[in-house]
């Protein structure tokens, strides 16, 4: 598999990705209010515990949230957030795996990277103010993420005229943004942001347009036991893993360079299936 915006590389941190395999980031929810994961890491010893199972499972990134994204979640402070982030960060930084950080916070992007991140995971695309400074001064990767309006209303009926040809000029927008600020392109992931204010039919829609999306750069692919996925299942949340699989083998075979998944070994799995049986080019 290869991928079609000119990187062959991901440059993350103390990290050097080749793009001719699919990477696959762990999810690691130090929040008491995670829409799949229910408070069930809310520990630093749990979440850390987590995370060593998921590296031994396969995973390439690690990626460390403190403040729940999911559709009606208030915000979270940044002390409260960094209170939650840093010590699972810390932990982990000697662990011979790359560390990613999911906040749209400066002050928190800061203090993670100091304390050993390799990329920040950001859903406002390093929109807020200070954040492009923040990590063009530093050597992390980073993945800008399209969100419509806010965690707390972003499902309250979205509307888009053309859902694909938005979300990809907001993206180029923002990745042309990076670029200037000092942020070179080979640390650059995209994001069409599955679930952040689209309904099923706006993510289907993106999900089908991957392989276009691809040119713009490195796309990383974040549908893990999202409701799009329990839509089409009829499945709940803690049933999922079969069809979020099945979802993050599609999104490999058109392009992804990056799956995000809560379920690494299942994952690890189908990706060794898709390499055996798969077309060759």
């Amino acid at each position: 598999m290869s991928f079609d915006a000119g990187a062959s590389f991901f440059r993350c941190g103390r990290f050097r990705f080749p793009l001719d395999r699919p990477l696959v980031m762990g999810i690691v929810n130090v929040t008491p209010d995670s829409f799949s994961d229910g408070g069930r890491l809310d520990s630093s010893e749990r979440a850390i515990e987590h995370a060593l199972r998921l590296r031994e499972e396969g995973a390439d990134i690690l990626d460390i949230g403190g403040e729940s994204t999911r559709p009606g979640a208030s915000p979270v402070d940044e002390q409260r957030e960094m209170a939650r982030v840093l010590p699972v960060l810390e932990a982990l930084r000697d662990q011979g795996i790359a560390l990613s950080v999911d906040t749209m916070k400066p002050v928190v992007m800061r203090a993670a990277i100091a304390a050993g991140a390799d990329m920040i995971n950001d859903v406002r695309a390093l929109e807020s103010p200070g954040a492009l400074d923040v990590v063009a001064a530093s050597d992390c990767g980073v993945c800008l993420m399209h969100m419509r309006g806010s965690p707390r209303t972003m499902q309250s009926e979205p509307v888009y005229d053309d859902v694909v040809v938005e979300v990809a000029a907001y993206l180029r927008a923002r990745r042309d943004a990076a670029i200037a600020a000092g942020i070179a392109a080979e640390r650059l992931l995209i994001d069409p942001g599955f679930g952040f204010g689209k309904t099923l039919s706006h993510n289907i829609g993106l999900f089908r347009a991957l392989p276009w999306m691809s040119r713009l750069a490195p796309v990383l692919i974040g549908v893990s036991r999202k409701s799009m996925i329990g839509a089409i299942t009829g499945r709940a949340v803690d049933r999922r893993e079969v069809g979020s699989a099945a979802a993050a083998l599609l999104a490999a075979a058109r392009g992804a360079a990056v799956l995000r998944v809560h379920d690494v070994a299942a994952t690890m799995d189908a990706l060794k299936i898709l390499e055996a049986l798969g077309d060759r080019e």
